[in-house]
């Protein structure tokens, strides 16, 4: 269905990217990669220490330059960082597959996240306040991916995956279907030069 081609799961933090994305990999006999649980390996510290100690400017350097060097492979389905929508160079690295916004609601986030001390963006803020923020800012990036997938309060993680699933079958068939059509207006009006 993909011919190899990558997936790339964005959305806020606490949407489920990594545990949807190692059951979509799973599912697509696909590798399954997680940007920050890379860059923690590479760097051999966490995400939140990168933050405290070098800063968010340098965090986002290494996101950039993770995603670089997989892009370029097939075969994997990866989980972004929230924030990663924000750099435009990160978006010709992204278009490289398909990418999969998985949305859900500030409120339900919330509650995911209340308990979650190891977020760097939400340390000492109101937590419904700066999620509230975060999602109006990078709502519009979001938007950009290929698929939307909306998830329901009571969804399991199986159940959006199979959504996901089902939503690359009919992106790939549009695609399919696109190709064939100028194919076809390719065969019956081929491009002529004059000389």
């Amino acid at each position: 269905m993909l011919n190899g081609v990558s997936v790339f799961l964005i959305g806020m933090m606490g949407v489920g990217k990594t545990t949807i994305g190692q059951l979509l990999a799973k599912q697509l006999d696909y590798e399954f990669l997680d940007v920050d649980q890379f860059i923690e390996q590479a760097t051999g510290q966490t995400v939140a220490t990168i933050f405290a100690e070098s800063g968010e400017g340098i965090f986002r350097q290494l996101e950039t330059a993770t995603l670089s060097q997989v892009s370029a492979r097939l075969r994997r389905v990866v989980a972004t960082g929230g924030g990663i929508v924000m750099a435009p160079q990160n978006w010709s690295y992204l278009r490289d597959g398909v990418i999969v916004w998985l949305d859900v609601p500030v409120e339900q986030l919330q509650k995911r996240l209340s308990d979650d001390t190891t977020r760097p963006l939400l340390q000492n803020q109101d937590l419904t306040a700066r999620l509230t923020q975060l999602s109006a800012d990078r709502r519009s990036r979001y938007a950009q991916a290929d698929i939307h997938i909306q998830v329901m309060p009571n969804e399991t993680p199986e159940q959006v995956t199979a959504r996901v699933i089902d939503a690359i079958a009919q992106e790939c068939e549009k695609k399919r279907q696109i190709d064939a059509s100028l194919q076809r207006l390719n065969q019956e009006m081929p491009f002529q030069t004059n000389s």
